[in-house]
Parts: C-alpha cells; structure tokens; sequence
C-alpha cells in the first residue's frame, strides 16, 4: 500500500480536496445566478447550462475520488476496495472549446480550472491505479470467480 500513495501524501490530498470543494462553491455560485443566460443568445444559454453541467459533474467526480483516497489514508477502506472501479475517478465529459470561447470571462477561467483539477486527478488515479493494480495469476482468477458463485 505504501507504493500506492507515495506521491498523494496527506497533505497533497488535503490541499487537492480543498482546491476542488472552493472550485465547487465558486462554481455553484456562479453557475446559480439566473441572470447569467438572460442576455445570451438562445444557443448559448444552452450550451451555458450544459457546461455548468459539465463542469458540477467534473467537480463532484473529483471531490468523490479524492473523499475516497481521503478514506483509504484513514484505513477505512481496503487497498483492494480502492482499486475498483466504483472508487475510481469518474467520466466527465470535455468542455466543448467553441461554445466556452463565446461565455463571459469568469465562466471560461472557471471551466478552465476544474479542467484542469480533473486532468491532474486523472493522471495521478492512471499512475496510481497502473502501478499498483496487480497481475492475479491464472488459477488466482479462476478461484476469486469460483469465490464469487
């Protein structure tokens, strides 16, 4: 377990887990202003609520995964448990470039920001996840599938 959070110390996930629960707050604030999408064009009011969409999706995944590494450091959660994919970093879609060029300024630098919180989680889950998932052996296998029957 200790090659799995040699690089996501305490302090790391802490400070990680603040960033994304501010980002969360600054974003909800923004996102719940009604008079945002009152002088967009129909379009982008549209493609401005999909975002805000996206961006609570990409957030509330980020907070869930790093809530779950949180639980793993506090040993209420096995190694084994962390590494399925129910604890793993959820999908979130990419913001769609072309619309978020034609939002206002502080809607784009907050989709920008949980961007790109949501790629660093990402990389860091892939590096975890690929060094520290391991290879069962055959018969291993074939005896956790009879475990499971």
């Amino acid at each position: 377990m200790e090659s799995l959070h040699h690089e996501l110390t305490p302090k790391l996930l802490e400070s990680l887990y603040i960033e994304a629960m501010i980002l969360a707050d600054e974003a909800r604030s923004y996102f719940d202003r009604d008079q945002m999408t009152v002088n967009l064009s129909p379009e982008i009011s549209v493609a401005f609520s999909c975002e805000s969409l996206k961006v609570t999706t990409r957030l509330m995944h980020s907070i869930a995964w790093l809530l779950n590494q949180k639980a793993l450091l506090a040993g209420e959660i096995s190694h084994y448990d962390s590494l399925t994919d129910a604890r793993d970093l959820g999908y979130s879609p990419a913001s769609d470039s072309f619309q978020v060029d034609r939002f206002p300024e502080e809607a784009r630098a907050l989709i920008a920001a949980s961007e790109d919180l949501y790629f660093r989680l990402q990389r860091m889950s892939q590096k975890m996840r690929s060094a520290d998932m391991p290879v069962p052996e055959p018969l291993a296998m074939i005896e956790r599938l009879r475990a499971s029957f």
